[in-house]
């Protein structure tokens, strides 16, 4: 069922933000693939003639969830190391902010096609979230270089993150 005429909104108190990424070169066996949440984030979803959807999210607040695959787990230190690298490296402490253009439901779907800023730079991002009454969950591949961003290496290069991170969200809908 589709969602009701109005203004919601929703974050980190609604449900989860999510950015996954993947490993790849040489040395890929010794990195892991991350599950990052982001505890910072809101976003405000207007459903009506003209629907609309903004997001803005705290590039500080990424914190390794899981670690998947490595030669050794990812302890309290390698996260922490992970999140600095994360500030000073790839986000650089930069604002991040969707704003949508476009809106389209249909049913239970809505295609959402907007700007997305991250590392200071705008480029346009496209995706689909599933919809109910009370709920919205969807992903959206963001590649890294299309934002002007080097993707993270390690090992002199041996050890890579894929140019393309998925984004997920699933949170529930607050009426304002």
């Amino acid at each position: 069922m589709a969602i009701a005429p109005g203004t919601y909104t929703l974050g980190p108190e609604t449900g989860e933000l999510l950015v996954h990424t993947r490993r790849q070169g040489a040395a890929a066996k010794a990195g892991h693939d991350l599950e990052m949440i982001v505890t910072g984030w809101e976003a405000t979803l207007d459903i009506g003639e003209a629907s609309s959807l903004t997001l803005t999210a705290d590039s500080t607040s990424l914190r390794v969830r899981e670690g998947h695959g490595g030669m050794k787990p990812l302890d309290e230190d390698d996260r922490e190391n992970i999140r600095q690298t994360i500030d000073d490296e790839v986000l650089k402490r930069t604002p991040i902010m969707f704003r949508s253009r476009e809106v389209e439901s249909n049913g239970d779907l809505m295609r959402v096609s907007g700007e997305l800023e991250l590392g200071g730079r705008t480029h346009a991002l496209t995706f689909e979230l599933e919809t109910d009454q009370n709920r919205i969950a969807g992903r959206a591949s963001v590649k890294q270089s299309d934002w002007g961003m080097k993707p993270y290496t390690a090992l002199f290069g041996a050890l890579k993150v894929a140019d393309e991170v998925e984004i997920t969200v699933d949170a529930g809908l607050q009426s304002r």
